[in-house]
């Protein structure tokens, strides 16, 4: 290419040499403004936030002329959209990026930093957490063999769609995981569960009331997830599952509530992809874990003989009915880890025994009547074969401390054997 202008006459220099004439206006959108591209100024919003799909502040501060307000589109085909994350700070662009020509790098063009949030969008925060749960958390929340319907991976996402609290209780989970993976940025990923679990409490809240055969799979999923958050949140002061330190045990509370949404909607509940499966390769525990089990079904007979000789009256009965119900548990959880299951697949046996303590047995434990938090210790030595799980890492330890701080002096030869076994057991 020839780049001699000696033939060109002065007219023609003067032409590429003189400034292309252009309007001046500070006029134009914040997010212009940082990112330091022009604006056309149109509203309700600017062609550079059209495109990016980001909130222009025209569309806040432009005021509308009233009009027939356009029907309330339903919640499975609302419309989504990007907005910007009060979690992520603003990346700055590379050195030369900014002033080489077609520079559309994603740190000056999505502009993360913005005050201004549009309700009901998706945050790239939001998205990121999404995307962690479909390619890693849900995997941590069941196996292959426990979910052949893959609930987790395919339904739960899907059903977050239509219906809110699903998808911020799935977030929830994708932040609490991405804590546990991160410790560094815990605290930020901490906060983000927070918020998310706060409006999923609240949404499903507002429909609890409205009951029925076609939405109680939703809720019972939101009731379910809601109780795994709590675990995935870790252990807190003061709480221990069924009993706390003062007022009634907030986990409870939740257990509770997945208690009254069964009682009128079981069977159409456990319908479906929600259809309760049977594992029939698993079949009896094997060799390397019958002496460990037959340990624990021993204490368990011991237990019910000191119950026996130093209990009377109505506790009585509710002791030995909580007692015989352990060797069941016991039987279930090691048959399952004889098949390799740890972790969260352990949880319908383990907290199952919890769901199905009677009434009037919880609210000794709520009393912190001494036999009842003995007869618990026994059940508690089972969490520990599911801190595998990031959900469940702590809540073996902290349950018996707990225990432990709450009983009188001559009640702790019955819970020390507990000790030494945690602090013996491989995990």
């Amino acid at each position: 290419m020839n780049t001699n202008t000696t033939g060109m006459d002065s007219a023609t220099l003067n032409k590429i040499r003189s400034r292309r004439s252009h309007h001046k206006s500070r006029l134009g959108c914040k997010n212009c403004k940082r990112r330091r591209v022009k604006c056309d100024e149109k509203k309700p919003s600017c062609g550079n936030c059209v495109n990016h799909s980001i909130e222009c502040d025209f569309s806040v501060s432009t005021p509308t002329s009233p009009s027939p307000s356009p029907p309330a589109a339903s919640s499975a085909h609302q419309r989504y959209r990007f907005r910007q994350s009060k979690y992520q700070t603003l990346a700055s662009p590379a050195p030369n990026e900014a002033q080489r020509p077609g520079g559309n790098s994603v740190a000056v063009q999505c502009d993360l930093s913005a005050n201004i949030i549009a309700m009901g969008g998706i945050s790239f925060a939001d998205l990121q957490l999404f995307h962690h749960y479909l390619i890693s958390t849900y995997r941590t929340l069941t196996d292959e063999a426990s979910d052949p319907y893959d609930v987790w991976a395919i339904h739960i996402p899907q059903w977050g769609i239509a219906f809110p609290s699903i998808l911020h209780l799935m977030l929830a989970l994708s932040a609490l995981h991405l804590g546990h993976e991160k410790p560094e940025l815990r605290h930020q990923y901490v906060m983000q569960a927070n918020d998310h679990f706060t409006f999923g409490i609240r949404s499903v809240t507002t429909v609890l009331s409205q009951l029925n055969s076609e939405n109680c799979q939703l809720i019972y999923m939101s009731a379910v997830m809601i109780c795994l958050v709590y675990f995935g949140h870790g252990p807190r002061p003061g709480e221990y599952l069924v009993f706390s330190s003062q007022g009634q045990a907030e986990w409870l509370v939740l257990m509770r509530g997945v208690r009254s949404i069964l009682a009128t909607n079981h069977e159409k509940i456990f319908s479906g992809v929600l259809t309760p499966q049977t594992d029939n390769s698993i079949q009896s525990v094997s060799p390397e874990l019958q002496g460990e089990l037959r340990q624990h079904h021993d204490r368990i007979v011991e237990l019910k003989t000191f119950i026996e000789m130093q209990t009377a009256g109505p506790e009585k009965e509710l002791y030995l009915s909580a007692v015989g119900s352990l060797p069941d548990t016991f039987d279930e959880t090691y048959t399952m880890r004889s098949a390799g299951k740890d972790g969260v697949c352990l949880l319908p046996m383990v907290i199952g025994w919890i769901y199905r303590l009677p009434e009037p047995f919880v609210v000794l434990l709520e009393k912190k009547d001494p036999f009842a938090l003995v007869i618990l210790a026994h059940w508690s030595i089972l969490l520990t074969y599911m801190t595998s799980s990031w959900l469940f890492v702590g809540w073996d330890q902290h349950v018996i401390q707990g225990i432990r701080a709450s009983l009188e002096e001559e009640f702790y030869n019955w819970i020390s054997w507990l000790v030494v076994a945690r602090e013996r057991r491989p995990l």
